[in-house]
């Protein structure tokens, strides 16, 4: 992807992050996330002393394991690098987050659970975005094995849950007109009261 020519400039910090799906011979379904932060320059911390250039300062991964309604059934951790002892504190509050179900109310499931000082906010901020890769790595999968198989689109009753939470996806925009014609213009039924 390009982007415009950037002004002159120094590269002085890398975030990596990774996420990968995988099916399960079980049946379940593994989302594995790594994050990792590096400075293209030596560090001297107080905690870990001297750290060359592209030492890890964050190098931690998650692993959840979903059921086919992306409900987690297990969630487990790793920190190899961070920059204090006590942030391996972080490991034992993700377990909250055992029974939560990646979709509607995800985010606000993940700051009940761990917000602020609750958890660790990289293992956070990677948690928020797996559910992303679940729905990459799931329905996905499941539609080309469908089409694998020769059987039809399974028919909805609603739209998919990405239908108008993106540009692309609008109800009212041609993306939705040429996959999903009969929910061109559709609104949610408001509950009453």
């Amino acid at each position: 992807m390009s982007l415009p020519p950037p002004h002159p400039r120094s590269h002085l910090h890398t975030r990596t992050v990774v996420y990968r799906g995988y099916l399960r011979e079980d049946g379940l379904w593994d989302i594995e996330g790594e994050l990792t932060d590096a400075k293209t320059y030596d560090l001297q911390r107080t905690e870990r002393g001297h750290m060359p250039a592209g030492t890890p300062v964050h190098g931690m991964s998650i692993r959840v394991t979903v059921d086919d309604h992306m409900t987690i059934r297990e969630i487990v951790t790793s920190m190899d690098h961070t920059p204090f002892n006590e942030c391996q504190q972080g490991h034992e509050p993700m377990q909250r987050m055992i029974g939560a179900t990646m979709g509607p109310g995800w985010r606000q499931a993940i700051e009940r659970a761990l917000g602020n000082s609750k958890g660790c906010t990289h293992l956070r901020e990677m948690l928020f975005n797996m559910a992303t890769a679940a729905y990459q790595t799931i329905p996905g999968y499941r539609h080309h094995m469908r089409r694998a198989a020769g059987l039809p689109d399974a028919e909805l009753d609603k739209p998919p849950y990405h239908v108008g939470r993106c540009i692309a996806w609008d109800v009212d925009g041609p993306v939705v007109q040429r996959h999903y014609p009969k929910f061109v213009g559709w609104q949610p039924l408001k509950r009453k009261n």
